[in-house]
């Protein structure tokens, strides 16, 4: 009988106040949206992450001489670097590229572009290791640490093209989340004044439930849900709305990127992993609110 009146209640309190409940969904549907498109590009990142530490290299330009007079690394300076490069702590591979196998590789990178081979003769190419590592703090340490080092000309990392991927990544993570928190202050504004209406309008009610002997837990009780309601509504709206954007918006937009591997993929999975987090948060946040509201305000 309890559970029934208390649920007539909410449902009462949702369609008399229908313009604030549904500005509340709204604006939590937009704000928890926000927040877990964060959440999906922090996956994304760290995915991405992996896949350009499985290609990117360090590479170890050796000196013309070195070059020239030791196409397979047999003398004593190659081989010692080699040999140093093998027993550094995080890489994963050596390979040696002689000057004539450079030369080769970058004939078939620009098989179509006659005018690009036409620039370039063998001895224009340096021999090279290529050092696969497991952390991408290794580029700098392969730098500092062999760039002094006879017979290296230069070395050259790829972090510099990570690192202004990831810093582009991570922007794009914090002005989600930033609009998302200033969209949550006006989520929690909307559920203080929410509540504060719903109950003074049904004031009347409830002080003659207070008279009968109503605990004062039992009257705000339905306050709670109607907000709890209207935020659970509101991020699942947001969850919808994630699935949809991500198949009818996102997939087309970066299905260039997603095919040559450059970022990782944002899937329907990873949105379905997030969802239960974004609703519980809302719910949660909701009720919070909704509680400091009845105890400094809502007296009665």
């Amino acid at each position: 009988m309890r559970a029934k009146f208390v649920f007539s209640e909410v449902l009462q309190g949702l369609r008399r106040n229908i313009t604030m409940t549904v500005a509340m969904i709204i604006t939590t549907a937009i704000s928890i949206g926000l927040l877990g498109s964060g959440l999906l590009v922090v996956q994304m990142s760290h995915a991405t992450e992996q896949i350009y530490l499985d290609r990117v290299e360090v590479e170890l330009f050796l000196t013309d001489d070195i070059s020239t007079n030791d196409p397979d690394c047999t003398q004593a300076t190659c081989t010692q670097l080699r040999q140093d490069l093998a027993e550094a702590a995080g890489q994963s591979s050596v390979t040696f590229v002689s000057r004539d196998e450079a030369y080769k590789i970058y004939q078939q990178q620009f098989a179509s572009d006659p005018e690009m081979l036409s620039l370039v003769r063998p001895e224009a190419l340096p021999a090279s290791f290529k050092v696969k590592v497991d952390d991408q703090k290794l580029f700098g340490e392969l730098d500092r640490e062999f760039s002094e080092r006879t017979g290296v000309q230069r070395v050259r990392t790829q972090a510099d093209l990570v690192d202004r991927l990831f810093s582009v990544l991570d922007g794009i993570r914090n002005a989600a989340f930033a609009v998302a928190l200033v969209q949550g202050v006006g989520a929690v504004l909307l559920i203080a004044n929410m509540i504060q209406i719903a109950a003074f309008s049904r004031r009347t009610e409830v002080g003659i439930m207070r008279l009968v002997g109503a605990s004062r837990w039992y009257t705000q009780l339905p306050f709670l849900l109607e907000v709890v309601v209207a935020a659970v509504v509101g991020s699942v709206l947001a969850v919808a709305g994630l699935f949809a954007a991500n198949n009818l918006f996102i997939k087309d937009v970066l299905s260039d990127l997603y095919s040559s591997n450059i970022i990782a993929r944002i899937t329907d999975a990873d949105i379905g992993l997030v969802a239960p987090i974004l609703i519980g948060v809302s719910a949660v946040l909701a009720a919070v609110t909704g509680w400091i509201t009845l105890r400094l305000y809502v007296r009665e």
